[in-house]
């Protein structure tokens, strides 16, 4: 016997979904698409998540879809950094980047 582990979406990230799923697929076997439909792809994903609302169920779907999260994340920077990153990978980053900055700077 087997359980349902779904989580039923609302009709109103159903298109979401979609293209989130579509996009990992592209991110999983990266020459099945080209640049041009990959942008599209991305663009379209980014359009509704700009749009969409943060609750529960986008939640959901964004633990669900790894590289879309990382867009909701870089649409949401400004207003929650790293908010679905791990604390550890979000801290190296932070200090990797700030050590690139230096270096650069330095030169």
């Amino acid at each position: 016997m087997s359980t349902d582990t779904r989580h039923p979406l609302p009709a109103r990230l159903h298109t979401l979904a979609a293209l989130a799923g579509l996009l990992e697929r592209l991110e999983a076997a990266p020459t099945s698409a080209s640049a041009a439909q990959y942008r599209e792809v991305a663009r379209r994903v980014s359009a509704l998540l700009a749009a969409a609302e943060a609750d529960e169920h986008l939640a959901l779907l964004l633990d669900a879809a790894p590289h879309t999260a990382a867009l909701y994340e870089n649409l949401r920077y400004d207003v929650a950094g790293l908010c679905r990153s791990p604390l550890e990978a979000a801290l190296n980053a932070e200090l990797t980047a700030s050590a690139t900055i230096a270096r650069a700077r330095r030169r």
